[in-house]
């Protein structure tokens, strides 16, 4: 499993329309194959950072994801307008947080 964690800085002058654009494709992410969740939340709008989490199956299916016809033209715009401190983490032996 693949787990990207992290935030993302946006001029805060951008933060609506960084929010309408991620809304845009965020329940097709979620809908995707290999999408186990994804999720983005604003810490702190004013400052214009942007918590994220994803969970993938692998590799090869968050490839695809920013690979596909949606991902592409949303990185294409905003990819230069933001800057991503987001890590990413193979994580294995998944288990219930109480365990």
């Amino acid at each position: 499993m693949i787990v990207l964690l992290g935030y993302l800085h946006l001029n805060p002058s951008d933060v609506n329309e960084f929010t309408a654009d991620v809304q845009a494709v965020a329940s097709s992410t979620r809908a995707e194959k290999g999408c186990l969740f994804y999720a983005v939340a604003w810490e702190d709008a004013r400052a214009g950072r942007m918590l994220i989490v994803e969970r993938w199956q692998d590799q090869e299916s968050l490839t695809a994801h920013l690979e596909r016809e949606k991902t592409s033209p949303f990185l294409q715009k905003w990819g230069n307008r933001m800057e991503i401190d987001v890590l990413k983490y193979d994580a294995s032996n998944e288990r219930s947080f109480m365990e």
